[in-house]
């Protein structure tokens, strides 16, 4: 499956973002990049993808709208680092959740939400643990996407790592014991499940492993 629309990647100079936007520009694909600082813009250029200037914290569902207009898929790679919970659950959840509101009504395609391994309502994660505003954000974001109208798919990587990756990862029984993620891999998988629509309405969690991507991608 090509992708004959652009890619809009949000949180674009992430490091999986910029290894994502690589990846899709060196195989056609047409990619913007949506960054909050201008400063950034030519890290976004060496990928081949278009910056884009927009602090998707402050947008409304219109001003994302413009941000989006005219693009075939959307990647979610933002976050807010950390910080305060406040802060987390305006990005992870609430920006997100409009993006998506967004992407609905500009006539998007796909959803790609990079989420993580074991998110959702039941993720278990302490109300005392500085890790609980975003486990509580992702899986509000998460369950908003799977509620909407979009062609949407959720990854779930494990522990991201800036180890070398390759083409294969481990999905099932076959995910690493400690669930350790490259960021390389990451991006691969990303740019495979764009031109896989039998990826479309599932929630795929993965680590490193041993299995090429594309036979991987296969299992449900």
């Amino acid at each position: 499956m090509s992708i004959d629309r652009p890619v809009t990647i949000i949180g674009g100079h992430g490091k999986v973002a910029l290894r994502a936007a690589r990846i899709l520009t060196e195989a056609g694909a047409q990619v913007n990049s949506v960054i909050r600082r201008e400063e950034q813009a030519d890290d976004i250029r060496e990928t081949g993808a278009s910056p884009i200037v927009a602090d998707v914290e402050e947008l409304d569902v219109e001003g994302l709208g413009e941000v989006l207009r005219g693009s075939g898929s959307v990647v979610w790679a933002a976050g807010a680092g950390g910080g305060s919970a406040e802060r987390t659950y305006a990005v992870d959840r609430d920006a997100a959740i409009r993006s998506m509101d967004a992407s609905s009504k500009e006539g998007v395609e796909r959803f790609v939400m990079i989420s993580y391994d074991g998110a959702g309502p039941d993720h278990g994660v302490p109300e005392d643990s500085s890790f609980y505003p975003y486990a509580e954000a992702k899986a509000a974001a998460d369950a908003h996407l799977r509620d909407s109208d979009l062609q949407w798919t959720i990854l779930g990587p494990g522990m991201l790592t800036d180890e070398p990756g390759g083409e294969t990862i481990g999905v099932g029984d076959d995910k690493r014991e400690d669930r350790a993620t490259s960021r390389d891999v990451v991006a691969a998988v990303v740019a495979a499940v764009l031109r896989r629509p039998d990826t479309v309405g599932r929630t795929i969690e993965f680590s490193d492993g041993q299995t090429p991507i594309g036979e991987a991608l296969t299992r449900e």
